[in-house]
């Protein structure tokens, strides 16, 4: 590709940042060292980004897509432990600190989806206190829904984990049709092919969903947010707040625990 499609490209990448939260909170004079530098990225669903121990040369942040975070056992099954849509990014911890991915992280929904390379975010992070607030508290809020997803896989049914997880790719995919088989929903829950099927047709005669050849449609959003568990409401709330100062969002939180 010549120079001036690659300054096309970067331009229309650069461009399109504003469409993830985490790029368009940074401050003017990171943007400006940044911006130049944004490549988009075209990958399918299921394709991989990076293998749990695999070295990062870029962060990854979606910006209509959704990104899965996988921890990987030794017999080679995985159980997704987060999903990443266009409020964050995958590679903050590497930016931060090493540059080894803890996860496998693969696309989980289609869409558009920009990199950067990490040794400029690590300059970033070292050199603005502003972007290393940023960075702490998106990974603090990263970190939440690894726990909370922890929980939820340990206490609640895989209707339920289902729900929660419809829920929030229903959010990142903006009412749009979401297109994954049983095989597919079975490995992202860790729940086994028969269990996902039954929770699926329970979902579907409650009239929750449409679920046809891998294509669901969300028909009664309020019921699903009603079946699921508390889970979805708790993680989801947490990321609203993470772009707020720590002040603010401490006190939101005590105006919260008053309240209960």
């Amino acid at each position: 590709m010549d120079t001036h499609s690659n300054d096309n490209t970067r331009s229309k990448a650069s461009g399109n940042a504003l469409s993830n939260q985490l790029l368009a909170a940074l401050g003017p004079e990171s943007r400006s060292r940044i911006d130049p530098h944004l490549q988009p990225v075209t990958l399918k669903l299921g394709a991989v980004v990076c293998e749990a121990g695999g070295l990062l040369k870029h962060a990854y942040f979606p910006q209509g897509s959704v990104l899965s975070l996988l921890t990987v056992l030794e017999n080679g099954s995985a159980i997704e432990t987060a999903n990443i849509g266009r409020e964050g990014a995958f590679g903050l911890f590497a930016a931060m600190y090493s540059r080894a991915s803890f996860n496998r992280c693969i696309v989980q929904l289609e869409g558009r989806m920009v990199r950067c390379p990490i040794e400029l975010l690590q300059l970033e992070f070292k050199n603005s206190e502003h972007v290393r607030n940023l960075f702490v508290s998106y990974s603090e809020t990263l970190l939440s829904q690894v726990q909370q997803t922890v929980a939820c896989n340990t206490v609640h049914t895989t209707e339920e984990r289902m729900c929660r997880w419809l829920l929030m790719m229903h959010d990142r995919a903006e009412g749009e049709l979401l297109t994954y088989t049983h095989e597919f929903l079975a490995h992202i829950l860790g729940a086994n092919w028969k269990s996902v099927t039954l929770a699926a047709q329970s979902v579907q005669a409650a009239g929750l969903i449409s679920y046809y050849r891998g294509t669901i449609q969300v028909l009664n959003r309020p019921g699903l947010e009603k079946a699921s568990c508390e889970c979805y409401a708790i993680v989801k709330d947490r990321f609203d707040e993470f772009l707020k100062p720590p002040e603010t969002a401490v006190q939101d939180t005590e105006k919260r625990q008053s309240r209960n």
